[in-house]
């Protein structure tokens, strides 16, 4: 790994989220543990949702004002049960940012019927669970942020990733739809693509950072141009931003963190 692929430095708190109620899904992953700790860091409550419960509690233990919710996003009751629970016990969600997702690499012809309806459950489906729910409740307060954790696989083709990318791609187009609509709201919804990030979900897919950053042109995978994968934080300074009022006039865009490998396509 670069050494510029390592964490940055400690950032000053900015209590910019204090009193607000932050939701992270898939807040046991990297990038979405990352998430979650930079809102905490910033004043928020954060409500960490994840289907496996002993990373949750790991996180909990370690972040204050944190709390861990468990819950199956790809059924809708439970995801209803889950976002009334966190308005109930926490309050409003101010801000939702779904990162949750799973990634199996194949090519097309071996991939089965069953990982592909797994990655559109878990990153089609449960996306739009999660954004009709919170819409829900953030409608009638008209305001709000949700958030879309994607991918840029979901604008570059990629070998065998058919599926996580057809399914990103699904993520990508409903939150901007969803945005849409709720803009006479004042609820914005935008989209982070991430590129290939130094995390377990990374080498899943067999590859490892230096692979990344090499990139595989008889793929058609590109390199990185700023030659190094990002670091989960880097995702998450992007959320902050997105969240905050700074960008208050930004909504159903989708932004590109990949260190240029898609060439901002």
């Amino acid at each position: 790994m670069s050494p510029s692929s390592h964490a940055p430095g400690p950032r000053r708190p900015t209590d910019a989220f204090a009193r607000q109620v932050v939701m992270v899904t898939g807040a046991a992953g990297g990038i979405g543990s990352a998430i979650a700790r930079a809102f905490a860091a910033e004043g928020a409550t954060v409500a960490a949702v994840d289907l496996v419960e002993a990373p949750l509690r790991e996180l909990a233990a370690t972040v204050p004002k944190l709390l861990p919710y468990t819950a199956d996003l790809t059924d809708e009751a439970a995801t209803a049960t889950t976002v009334k629970a966190v308005e109930l016990q926490l309050g409003p969600i101010a801000v939702c940012v779904h990162a949750a997702g799973v990634l199996t690499a194949a090519p097309v012809a071996k991939t089965t019927t069953a990982q592909w309806k797994d990655m559109f459950a878990v990153n089609t489906e449960a996306t739009f669970h999660v954004g009709r729910e919170v819409a829900r409740a953030m409608i009638p307060r008209r305001r709000g942020v949700i958030i879309t954790i994607a991918s840029n696989a979901a604008h570059v083709p990629r070998v065998d990733l058919a599926a996580y990318a057809a399914s990103k791609a699904a993520a990508d187009m409903f939150t901007r739809c969803l945005g849409l609509e709720l803009a006479a709201s004042n609820i914005r919804c935008n989209v982070i693509c991430p590129g290939s990030a130094d995390t377990a979900m990374l080498r899943a897919s067999g590859q490892e950072p230096a692979d990344a950053v090499a990139g595989a042109p008889d793929r058609w995978r590109l390199g990185i141009p700023l030659g190094r994968v990002a670091h989960p934080t880097d995702v998450a300074a992007a959320v902050l931003f997105l969240a905050s009022d700074q960008a208050r006039h930004i909504t159903m865009q989708r932004w590109i963190v990949d260190g240029g490998a898609s060439l901002t396509c």
